[in-house]
């Protein structure tokens, strides 16, 4: 007989997400359950162009072994840039990773032992939840308002584990409620993290605010930090291109070559050639110019869908709107089932995500669920509104 799989991943369960995206195979399905970027904002002709200079000029550096830390042209750009934006500190350094997914993995990797505690908001983000799972770790959710983690049950939390090893926190346009953190509230988070000598693994997948398009920027929590108890992961994602897979982890040095160390016995280095053309396009086309084209096209479909949610939907369901990012949370009144309206919703051709399956807890009850608003077109969000309206009007009664 066969030895059965490791006690590591024995208890990961398939993505909620990636098997309701089983369902939009069908091509009459309107899906908001996906995470993507909205394909109009790939620079397509653009990386075309700047792949074949690679390949033209240096070829060879495209497709032979490089150093785990990455490309170097690409992490001075990000030095560069990172400390014009008061990020980078003196004692920092910066890795390249495939994708932030790769940056919070490893970090979990790096400072995690089985049994210890990481702290995040509950809901957050499923990936980061499963990656942290993979390592045998306890996760506690704190619960968020409209500002952020609420900092009471946070610092409870804290003082009842003291194995925790970071605060997992995405503060800009969270996955999945699209909230913003405010800076009072990370000043609170900070001041925790420090307080109980815990990291703050700090997701920005929107490199800071790049994706911002109401409101005021905010300070990152690794901007307030003058200790170095924040580790910040960035990625080109949503930016540029996922396909890329390139993003990054920033904090301090000591930090940081144990991620190397820890990559070294994965992927060894990130995508070069995907990691030299990210840095020509940086350096060759107008980067601001293509950041306020997205913005343009994010703030159209976000207004979009939350026009029709408000004309549509029954008062009784709540959504939040955010100031960028990809999402909208739904929430329904705790005497609905959400997951039969989740179902009932696909039933009638549309997707969305069921709230439970960014819980910390998995078997924990959610009345809420999310949308995207990037990657379904005008008509699909309008036509996919319509039908939401009509099969909450029909099942929830």
């Amino acid at each position: 007989m066969l030895k059965p799989f490791s006690d590591r991943v024995s208890g990961l369960q398939p993505s909620a997400i990636r098997e309701i995206l089983k369902f939009t195979a069908d091509p009459e399905v309107i899906s908001f359950a996906a995470g993507n970027p909205a394909p109009e904002a790939f620079p397509v002709e653009t990386i075309a162009k700047l792949s074949a200079d690679i390949f033209r000029e240096e070829p060879i550096n495209a497709l032979q072994y490089s150093i785990t830390e990455g490309y170097p042209k690409l992490r001075e750009w990000l030095k560069a840039d990172l400390t014009k934006k008061g990020l980078f500190r003196d004692g920092d350094q910066v890795v390249i990773t495939s994708g932030a997914q790769q940056a919070i993995e490893t970090t979990a990797k790096i400072l995690c032992n089985e049994g210890d505690v990481i702290i995040c908001e509950d809901p957050a983000f499923v990936g980061s939840l499963n990656a942290f799972r993979s390592y045998g770790v306890k996760l506690v959710g704190v619960p968020m308002d409209d500002d952020g983690m609420k900092p009471d049950i946070l610092e409870e939390a804290l003082r009842s584990n003291p194995t925790t090893k970071f605060i997992y926190t995405i503060p800009n346009f969270q996955n999945p409620t699209g909230r913003t953190t405010t800076l009072q509230r990370r000043k609170e988070i900070l001041a925790l993290a420090e307080k109980y000598g815990v990291y703050i693994l700090e997701d920005n997948p929107y490199i800071n605010v790049a994706l911002r398009f109401e409101g005021e920027d905010v300070k990152s929590i690794k901007e307030l930090d003058a200790k170095g108890s924040v580790l910040y992961c960035g990625t080109f994602s949503k930016t540029l291109a996922p396909g890329l897979r390139v993003g990054y982890l920033l904090g301090a040095s000591d930090v940081v070559s144990k991620a190397v160390v820890g990559l070294q016995t994965s992927t060894v280095h990130t995508n070069i050639w995907a990691q030299m053309l990210t840095y020509r396009f940086l350096t060759n086309v107008d980067f601001d110019e293509h950041l306020k084209n997205l913005q343009a096209i994010y703030r159209h479909k976000c207004h979009l869908m939350l026009g029709g949610l408000e004309k549509e939907l029954p008062d009784f369901i709540s959504f939040t709107h955010p100031q960028g990012g990809l999402f909208i949370w739904a929430t329904l009144p705790d005497k609905y089932d959400m997951n039969a309206f989740c179902k009932g919703a696909v039933e009638r051709k549309v997707a969305v995500v069921p709230g439970n399956a960014f819980c910390s807890d998995e078997s924990a009850v959610s009345h809420s669920f999310r949308l995207n608003f990037s990657t379904p077109t005008d008509e699909q969000i309008e036509k996919g509104v319509k039908i939401l309206g009509a099969a909450a009007k029909e099942l929830l009664k």
